[in-house]
């Protein structure tokens, strides 16, 4: 399941960059956490990291978005084939203006 961080939230700023799917924002108020980019670390790590370095234990288990292990595996799958193929296209495009060639002709 995804995960939430409770409204108990200080702002501390540790959760932010720990997290490697750029999954938690800072909100209106407080942090957030994108449910659809969460994985809850799987695919990086053996347990959420931002529930580790979490001082005050505010982020919990979304109960609005339950997911099994292999649904979370999926989406960390999901992700990683999306930046691979944004990582692909900038490379591509980087290639063609070195060669003075519009991308469209590459």
């Amino acid at each position: 399941m995804a995960l939430f961080i409770e409204d108990s939230c200080i702002n501390c700023d540790m959760c932010d960059p720990e997290c490697p799917n750029e999954a938690i924002t800072l909100g209106e108020h407080i942090y957030e956490i994108d449910a659809d980019k969460c994985t809850e670390c799987i695919g990086h790590y053996d347990k959420p990291t931002c529930v580790s370095v979490c001082p005050i234990d505010c982020v919990k288990p979304d109960p609005n978005h339950v997911e099994d292990e292999d649904s979370l595996l999926a989406k960390f799958l999901k992700n990683a084939r999306l930046t691979a193929q944004i990582i692909l296209f900038s490379c591509s495009i980087r290639a063609c203006t070195a060669k003075n060639v519009p991308y469209n002709h590459c």
